[in-house]
């Protein structure tokens, strides 16, 4: 077995672990059950992906988030780690390549999505896979009790039934002690482990201001305080909105959020990572597997919905270690209509059913038909036509996939993916015989690696410049070869799509599980109390009332939140509170 230390030097080029890694990596590698509580931004993913270059075989991670699963993906491969990933929008065919490759020991790391673990095709598989570590990413998301439910992550438990020898390790950045509890207990811990990181920012201040006039107080402060900043809101609108206000007060700024096309999503993220955008402003739908380490201000324009949302995303400021604000802007409308959208959150059943009777007929899907598949699923347009209120079906949608009916993503992106499906002398062969796709054929297998055993990953704009010639001329050459049975050409996929998790149920007999809703509705309000209590708080350092609601009981007073500041002001002029400046320069 490699040295961890070793392979972080090697494949990472760190000399020391973070907090927290090390002492992870250890119980790990000694087959323990494990569950880390690593504040955002903490290396959680280091944890786990230097185990499993450690031991012999694959590391499984199930994550429910796409994105962040390909990017990691990528992110292993440039660095010459073997990992691949399974997600919605793959040919069964690729799937089934994806396994083979998996079970004849060519990645080191695997990424599934929950769904993918009560798969037949996946548990055959499994059986013959020489499995090193289970991990469970986002691992909050399969108690009832976290701000993030997700039943698919209750199909993990199955999964140790078939590898009952193999460590488990449990990750995730927000997690109380019921939700810790909750985790160990859903996953099977052969023996309760839980190691937890500190959740203290010792370089953010958090400040929360009430302010009648919301758009100006952002402007100050995004004047006063120079640097990388990000701006949440709850609405798509607004982040358009507030960015052309912030664009007009002499502040660099652009918009972000699900509905724009990926191609423009990404050049945005782009333009922000590399300082060309200094303000990105935007919906939750931002940032996540982003590293930006030199964010200085993370402000939310609009009130998150828990503690969790609002300590995980205003955790992305001050990565580097330098001084960092996280504000949160508030008003008295916001207090008296926070909470309102519970009845649209969890809505009546005739109201559901309604919903999902519109879905399926949008998507054409006949009663009993569907299972498995996926649509293309344009949200905006199923709204129109069926004259639905956004919020509503929003959170239908969400329900219909905590209950394992349907699941929406909006954020699918599938690039180009090509595999040469015929062994080589047939296709020197074929080359020979047809001399007009010898160049296109040639190109390939010059360009791309592991084009035989795999599909890989292609760019038509790339390709079509080596070959001097059109994007549409290289499409439609690795068309025809398609046609000829010499490749498996897929073409790139940007569209949201709906995933149907069971057969298309007749309208009157879809059922769902009333007394779970119900508990999840009740611990929705208390996070919608512990929220608004965190804004309305004058007297209690910022950081100390976020850390202990995450119960971190022994938390200091940071000395650097707007409270704090105030109070040591007072404390040494007498003066009154209100008369005290807050924590922004």
């Amino acid at each position: 077995m490699s040295e961890p230390i070793a392979i972080l030097h090697r494949y990472w080029g760190f000399k020391h672990f973070r907090p927290l890694q090390g002492e992870v990596i250890d119980q790990v590698l000694r087959g323990r059950d494990t569950l880390a509580v690593m504040p955002t931004g903490g290396g959680k993913s280091i944890c786990f992906q230097v185990p499993a270059l450690c031991l012999e075989g694959v590391c499984v991670v199930i994550t429910p988030l796409i994105s962040l699963m390909k990017d990691q993906v990528a992110h292993l491969r440039e660095k010459g780690i073997p990992a691949r990933s399974v997600h919605s929008g793959l040919h069964p065919r690729e799937v089934e390549n994806i396994y083979k490759n998996a079970l004849s020991g060519h990645y080191k790391l695997l990424y599934l999505s929950p769904e993918r673990l009560r798969s037949a095709l996946f548990l055959d598989y499994l059986r013959e896979m020489t499995i090193s570590l289970v991990t469970v990413d986002e691992a909050h998301c399969i108690s009832q009790w976290g701000n993030d439910f997700r039943p698919a992550y209750g199909h993990i438990s199955a999964l140790r039934e078939h590898l009952p020898e193999i460590p488990v390790l449990a990750i995730t950045a927000t997690a109380t002690l019921k939700v810790r509890e909750d985790i160990q207990t859903k996953l099977s811990f052969r023996k309760k482990n839980v190691l937890v990181g500190s959740f203290f920012r010792e370089n953010l201040s958090y400040t929360a201001f009430r302010e009648d006039s919301k758009i100006s107080k952002l402007i100050d402060i995004l004047h006063k305080v120079p640097g990388s900043s990000i701006v949440f809101c709850n609405s798509r609108k607004r982040t358009g909105e507030i960015a052309s206000y912030l664009e007009r007060s002499g502040l660099h700024a652009d918009f972000y959020h699900a509905g724009l096309p990926f191609n423009e999503r990404s050049k945005k993220q782009e333009d922000w990572i590399s300082n060309k955008t200094r303000i990105i402003v935007c919906t939750s739908a931002f940032g996540m597997g982003i590293d930006k380490p030199d964010v200085r201000t993370v402000i939310h324009y609009d009130m998150p919905d828990s503690p969790e949302a609002y300590y995980q995303e205003a955790g992305r400021a001050g990565r580097d270690g330098e001084r960092s604000y996280a504000v949160l802007l508030f008003n008295a409308h916001d207090l008296d209509t926070m909470g309102w959208d519970t009845a649209l959150r969890y809505p009546p059943m005739e109201e559901i059913r309604a919903v999902y009777r519109a879905l399926v007929s949008y998507l054409g899907i006949p009663a009993g038909g569907g299972e498995g598949l996926f649509y293309d699923f344009d949200l905006d347009d199923f709204i129109r036509v069926f004259h639905l209120n956004t919020a509503l079906v929003t959170h239908v949608l969400r329900l219909l996939e905590q209950e394992e009916i349907a699941a929406f993503n909006e954020n699918t992106l599938l690039p180009s993916r090509i595999r040469f499906t015929v062994a080589k002398n047939t296709l020197y062969r074929f080359q020979r015989e047809n001399p007009a796709l010898e160049q296109a054929i040639k190109c390939l297998l010059r360009t791309y690696e592991g084009i035989f055993d795999d599909y890989v990953t292609v760019n038509e704009t790339y390709v079509a410049r080596l070959l001097d010639t059109t994007e549409e001329n290289v499409k439609g050459g690795w068309r025809k070869l398609r046609r000829s049975g010499i490749l498996d050409y897929r073409p790139k996929k940007d569209k949201p799509q709906i995933y149907l998790m069971q057969q298309r149920i007749v309208v009157d007999n879809l059922r769902l599980d009333t007394a779970r809703i119900k508990a999840r509705k009740s611990a929705f309000e208390k996070r919608i109390g512990a929220i608004k209590a965190y804004v309305q708080n004058t007297t209690v350092c910022r950081s100390k009332m976020l850390l202990t609601y995450f119960d971190e009981a022994e938390s200091r007073p940071c000395g650097i939140c707007d409270v704090c500041l105030r109070n040591r002001r007072v404390e040494s002029s007498g003066d009154d509170p209100a008369d005290q400046k807050d924590g922004i320069p």
